[in-house]
């Protein structure tokens, strides 16, 4: 199950080095912090560790990326699932994985709604 989340204010694993301008806007709508880490695995993990409480990326990755990642966030009960809501796919022709959200479950349809109204251009 679950631990119950530490901090007062939700907390979204970015990129130190590319954080995407729609997860900046998505913080201040959700009055989120950000919190810079470095690879994919790092951020999925950290949403396992009460270290963040959501990773949302549309950048595209390759599934050796975050299968690992997810299975351990799913495992935990955590919402794992394309920006669209939809249901992550593995071992695909194409193993390029567009997008993905790893998040809290009471985070899930806030992130989701945000997506859906705004985009993640």
């Amino acid at each position: 199950s679950i631990p119950p989340r530490t901090s007062a204010r939700p907390r979204i694993a970015v990129s130190r080095t590319r954080p995407p301008a729609f997860v900046q806007a998505l913080a201040e709508v959700l009055d989120a912090e950000l919190v810079p880490m470095g690879s994919a695995g790092v951020k999925v993990i950290s949403v396992t560790r009460d270290i963040t409480d959501a990773y949302v990326h549309a950048g595209g990755q390759y599934e050796w990326d975050n299968a690992a990642p997810v299975a351990v966030a799913r495992a935990a009960g955590l919402h794992c699932s394309r920006v669209d809501g939809s249901e992550l796919v593995y071992n695909q022709e194409n193993v390029s994985l567009p997008d993905l959200i790893v998040c809290r479950p009471e985070l899930a349809e806030p992130i989701l709604a945000f997506i859906r109204e705004h985009g993640t251009d």
